[in-house]
């Protein structure tokens, strides 16, 4: 899976199942901050994650992701090995 194709479904599951305003997906957009991605979003990202990509977040992976581009290269770090 190529960078792009991450993105794009990264961008996807944040518009559709998460309901998050298109326009405010950018890759320097902060998670919490500028999206406004709680807690409880973050436990339906695990699950999607896991459907999309095949692997498990831990939560402590989480810890470092501030910014959709951290977001990304985290799951392109993890496909790719």
């Amino acid at each position: 899976m190529t960078r792009t194709e991450i993105e794009e479904t990264v961008k996807k599951f944040l518009v559709e199942e998460l309901e998050i305003d298109e326009d405010k997906i950018a890759p320097e957009a902060k998670l919490k901050d500028d999206m406004g991605i709680d807690s409880l979003d973050f436990v339906d990202i695990v699950v999607i994650v896991d459907k999309k990509f095949g692997f498990k977040i831990r939560p402590e992976e989480l810890a470092g992701i501030v910014t959709l581009n951290d977001f990304c290269s985290f799951i392109e770090k993890k496909v790719t090995k």
